[in-house]
C-alpha cells in the first residue's frame, strides 16, 4: 500500500496589526507563497486577523476604565472579522484561489463581543468549521468572550482529520481528549507562546495524541504595530524586559513554529524556528500514524471504558432573547 503523504505549512509571520485590510493582503501573499511550494494545508498564527494585543488590556483595570481603552478598543473592534461579511469571502477567495486548505487565527466579532476564534477553510473555499476559544487566558478575558463544545469538532478531509485547540487551552486535558476520542490525525495549535516550554507540550501533545502537530506562532515586532499605539509610545510606562524603553525593532514575540510527528519527535526540516519570519513545511507521511498506535492508542486499547469516561456538551452559546 502506498504511503498517502500530505504536505504543510507554519506561517510565522505578523500581520499588520488594527489593519483588516492590509492583514488580509499579507495572508493572500503568503498563502500564494505556500501554494506554490506545494502545500496541501496553511497555517496561521492565532489573532492574525488582525492583531494579538500585546501588552494592552485597553486601560482597564479592577473597577475602573479609560476613555483612551474604549478608543482603542473600538479600533480593535472594528479591524475584527465577521464570518458573514467581505472581508470573510476574500479569506474563503484565498483558500479557493490556491486550492490549499486553510486554517487563520481570527479575531472574530459577533454582536458587540470580540472571540478569539480559528477557523479552517476547504481548497473550494467552503467554510469547513470555526472554533472560539473555550477560555481567553489571563487579561485576554478583559477582551475576548468564551466559545463554546460545538467548535471541538474535527473534520473529515481528503488530507486527514483535521482539528485543533488555541494556545492555552491545549493544556485542558478534557478538551484535548476530545479531539482525540475523534481520532484527529492533523492537530493544528495556533498559539502567542514563545516559551521553550509550550514546544515541549506541543511534543508530548503530538505523542499522547499519536497525531501530526503544527504549532504556528507569530514572529512580531514592535513595528508591526500602530506608531500610536499605548504600550509602545514614549510616556506609556510599559518598558522592555531589560528595563529600555521599547524600540520598533524590539521582539515580542520569537516564533518557534514546528512540526513535531506522532511520536512526539520534529518532522524532517521543521524544527522550531526562532527570531524570523518564515514558512515552516514539513511532508507528513501518514502511515506513521497507524505505526504509532502499534503500542499506544489514547481512545483505543489504552482508553479503558469501564473506567474513564467523557462527556462533553457540543451545544452553541446559549443567546438571550426579550420575550414578550
Amino acid at each position: 500500500m502506498t504511503s498517502k503523504m500530505v504536505k504543510v505549512a507554519a506561517v510565522q509571520a505578523a500581520p499588520v496589526s488594527f489593519d483588516l485590510e492590509k492583514s488580509l493582503e499579507k495572508v493572500a501573499n503568503l498563502t500564494a507563497e505556500a501554494a506554490q511550494s506545494g502545500a496541501d494545508l496553511v497555517v496561521f498564527p492565532e489573532g492574525f486577523l488582525s492583531a494579538y494585543p500585546w501588552r494592552y488590556t485597553f486601560d482597564a483595570t479592577v473597577g475602573a476604565r479609560e476613555p483612551r481603552g474604549r478608543k482603542w478598543y473600538a479600533k480593535y473592534y472594528n479591524s475584527a472579522i465577521h464570518v458573514s461579511s467581505p472581508e470573510f469571502d476574500i479569506l474563503l477567495g484565498i483558500a479557493a484561489k490556491n486550492k490549499v486548505f486553510l486554517s487563520v487565527g481570527i479575531i472574530e466579532k459577533d454582536g458587540g463581543t470580540l472571540y478569539c476564534t480559528a477557523v479552517l477553510i476547504g481548497r473550494d473555499g467552503q467554510l469547513l468549521s470555526t472554533h472560539r476559544k473555550l477560555i481567553p487566558t489571563a487579561a485576554e478575558r478583559l477582551v475576548w468572550g468564551r466559545g463554546a463544545g460545538d467548535g471541538l469538532k474535527v473534520v473529515d478531509t481528503e488530507i486527514g482529520k483535521v482539528g485543533g485547540l488555541i494556545c492555552w487551552e491545549n493544556y485542558m486535558p478534557a478538551a484535548r481528549l476530545t479531539l482525540y476520542q475523534q481520532r484527529i490525525e492533523i492537530y493544528i495549535a495556533p498559539t502567542a507562546d514563545d516559551l521553550p516550554s509550550w514546544v515541549a507540550s506541543m511534543q508530548h501533545i503530538a505523542k499522547e495524541g499519536r497525531c501530526f502537530v503544527i504549532s504556528c506562532n507569530q514572529f512580531a515586532k514592535v513595528s508591526d504595530f500602530p506608531v500610536d499605539y499605548p504600550p509602545f509610545t514614549p510616556e506609556h510606562h510599559d518598558r522592555q524586559p531589560d528595563g529600555s524603553p521599547w524600540i520598533p525593532d524590539a521582539i515580542l514575540n520569537r516564533g518557534g513554529s514546528c512540526i513535531v510527528g506522532p511520536l512526539g519527535t520534529f518532522v524532517e526540516g521543521a524544527e522550531p524556528v526562532w527570531d524570523k519570519e518564515q514558512i515552516v513545511y514539513a511532508e507528513l507521511n501518514l502511515d506513521d500514524l497507524i505505526e504509532a498506535r502499534m503500542d499506544f492508542d489514547a481512545v483505543g486499547s489504552f482508553s479503558r471504558p469501564d473506567i474513564f469516561s467523557l462527556t462533553v456538551n457540543t451545544k452553541g452559546a446559549v443567546n438571550f432573547t426579550l420575550q414578550e
